[in-house]
Parts: structure tokens; sequence; C-alpha cells
């Protein structure tokens, strides 16, 4: 595991779609303010010029933040604006050429939903960490299958590799499952939605803070 390990705990700040540059910036400046030091762009709708333009100014005030950027989905996009790394789904690029491709300094990232085997595969491809959930019910993909607590923990127990739920996670709901052994809670209703930003971020990660005491 290369120095980026100490990156991937606490709030996973996942971007909502959003076709306005300058809104999308300003939502992400609030949540780094507020602490985050994971960034996932997002933008499953968004031509790919205007990915290239949002992923760009995302990593820029990631690195005004001392903070890492991983792109979504596009492991190409990724190496060519220079992010942390890429998150990748059953859809996507293989996951032995993605990390071919981003190589050992950059960050992959692996959506698991609520399978082991994908996880233990994923592990064997060398992914830094595995995205676990839908944990709740969520509005962003309402039909995902559920993840139990348990398969959670097993997750991370069995393959000894970072864990990043997913999926309806709030402020209110996040106790039990950095409990049962989530890294990061990766969100982005119950952060981007709000009135305060910057404060629900720093809410999230007193979370944390109070697990490690």
């Amino acid at each position: 595991m290369t120095d980026f390990r100490q990156a991937l705990a606490g709030l996973y700040a996942i971007t909502p779609d959003d076709h306005l540059t300058p809104r999308l910036s300003a939502l992400a400046e609030a949540a780094l303010a507020g602490g985050v030091r994971l960034v996932q762009y997002r933008n499953k709708h968004a031509p790919v010029e205007l990915r290239r333009v949002q992923a760009t100014e995302l990593l820029r005030l990631c690195r005004l933040h001392d903070a890492r950027l991983i792109v979504n989905d596009d492991v190409w996009l990724a190496v060519e604006i220079g992010a942390d790394g890429a998150h990748v789904g059953r859809a996507d690029l293989d996951l032995r050429t993605a990390r071919a491709a981003l190589g050992a300094r950059r960050i992959l990232g692996v959506s698991c939903y609520a399978d082991l085997d994908r996880v233990e595969a994923a592990a064997r491809a060398g992914a830094d960490y595995v995205g676990i959930g839908s944990m709740f019910p969520s509005t962003t993909k309402p039909a995902a299958t559920l993840a139990s607590l348990q398969l959670l923990g097993e997750a991370r127990r069995r393959f000894d590799i970072p864990v990043a739920a997913i999926g309806g996670i709030t402020v209110r709901n996040a106790p039990p499952v950095i409990a049962a052994g989530a890294d990061m809670v990766a969100v982005i209703g119950d952060l981007f939605n709000v009135m305060d930003i910057g404060r629900r971020a720093t809410e999230f990660q007193n979370l944390f803070d109070r697990k490690r005491k």
C-alpha cells in the first residue's frame, strides 16, 4: 500500500450531478473547508468536455486544501488531468486494466455492492479500497441492493482492505456503519443538500474522531 492510505479514512465526499461548474466548485470548496480530504468527482450525465473542465477545477481546489481527487468511472480522464485516482463499477474498465493504467501511485477504488466475491476480486487486482452498499435506501440509486452491516464487517476483516460505505448515509445513521468497520462513509445528499456544508462535513469527521478515541 502506498503512502496515500491515510487519506482513505473519514468522510468521502461524492459530488452531485451538476452541469454548472461555478456552483459545483462552490459546493466542493465548502466541503473542503469543512475538513473533507477525499473527493470523488461524479457526473453521470455530463458530456466529455464538461467532465474534463469540472474534474480539472475540482483537482485545483483539492490541491489548495491538501485533499485527494478521485474520478468516477473514467480511469483515462483521471490519468489525463493528473488526479489522485479513479473509482470503477461493474460496467466500467476491467479491474486489472484499471490498475495498470493508474499505476502504483494513484488510488483505485472499486464498487463491490453487496458482493463479497467482487471484494475478493478487487483485492486480488490491487484495489486500494472497495465500496460497499447501498447501506440504506438511496435517492441516487433507489433500486440498489442493500448491504448489511455484517457483510461490511466481513469484507473488512476477511480482505484487510479499506472499506467505503455508501448509499443513503446520513450523519444520524452513520455511527453503526462506522462501528461495523467502515473506514470511510461516502456521502452525496446529506453533505451537499444542507444549508451549511462545511459544518455538516465537520460533523461527519467528528464521528470518526470519536471512534479513534
